[in-house]
């Protein structure tokens, strides 16, 4: 594809990367970025709720509950980088780490799932996840394949549409956006605490990968994205994929951008536009700079959109 050289990654910050591990131009991360990072890593510690924490380092946001039953965790991000998020868990307290949840199948969430296990903790997905895990993989936009996760390390139970969770007291609800960052995608509500984790539905204040090769779709995330809008109100805590701890009307805001490009994108297609010819029209110029800066830039959305519309 004639445009592909302009869908470079003008940051990973919003993987945890610091600056120095950026890649000078070319859509290609290396698992070697990440674990180098990872090893180094020093994890931020964020109370949310009695008993629910953020935790943020290199990979995907990683959530904590904890309580009488021991820990639950959300995502765990990279093997290398395990000893300095299970220090964090023993940081907060000494209960042992019981439940590890994973949104989606990708290893800045899953790596550390053998860690993890060994630590104690059962692991729970979406039934689709755990057949992604056990195979090899490939995120096509980043020229990175991915090697299956050994036994230990897939989800020992799995769900198909919807779970529920009972751990320290608390219903938690599990729920499958089909085909929307993925084909694995879930997102978590705690009701008791009013707390969401969107996953990688939502990366707050940049354009979001849509891994097309393994099932995702711009209307599937805005789907998924509305449906965690309608669990949500002002005070609600809502944890994104990646990216700072979020806000009911920054959740409302990328939905917004998500729809407009959507639109754009479509309208475009429709008039018989090839897809270089659609990224050549810069469908999203206007909001780029606002978007743009992060591992996906406006070219890249677009031709997301454009593939899955």
């Amino acid at each position: 594809m004639a445009a592909g050289a302009s869908l470079f990654l003008p940051s990973l910050r919003a993987w945890g990367l610091p600056p120095e591990n950026e890649p000078v131009h070319g859509p290609h991360i290396t698992l070697q970025q990440f674990t180098t990072a990872a090893a180094k890593e020093k994890i931020r510690t964020t109370r949310l709720r009695n008993g629910i924490y953020l935790l943020q380092g290199v990979g995907g946001n990683v959530v904590c509950q904890t309580g009488k039953d021991g820990k639950m965790l959300i995502d765990c991000q990279f093997s290398a980088g395990a000893p300095h998020l299970l220090a964090a868990l023993n940081a907060i307290d000494s209960k042992p780490l019981r439940l590890l949840i994973n949104t989606h199948w990708h290893l800045d969430h899953t790596n550390a799932n053998p860690d993890m296990h060994k630590a104690g903790a059962r692991i729970f997905a979406h039934v689709n996840c755990r057949k992604r895990l056990a195979t090899p993989q490939r995120i096509d936009f980043y020229n990175l394949d991915v090697a299956p996760l050994p036994p230990a390390g897939l989800p020992m139970e799995t769900f198909t549409t919807a779970a529920t969770v009972d751990f320290n007291g608390e219903n938690h609800s599990l729920q499958h956006t089909p085909r929307a960052h993925t084909d694995t995608d879930l997102f978590v509500h705690f009701p008791n605490h009013n707390v969401i984790h969107t996953g990688d539905l939502w990366f707050n204040g940049y354009y979001p990968l849509i891994d097309v090769g393994t099932g995702g779709t711009i209307h599937g995330m805005i789907h998924g994205v509305d449906r965690c809008i309608a669990l949500a109100d002002s005070q609600t805590k809502i944890v994104p994929g990646h990216g700072k701890l979020g806000t009911l009307p920054e959740l409302k805001t990328y939905v917004q951008m998500l729809t407009t490009v959507a639109d754009r994108v479509e309208k475009l297609k429709h008039e018989g536009k090839s897809l270089d010819e659609v990224i050549a029209a810069h469908p999203t110029a206007d909001m780029d700079a606002v978007w743009g800066k992060g591992a996906t830039n406006g070219d890249a959305i677009t031709m997301f959109a454009y593939q899955t519309l």
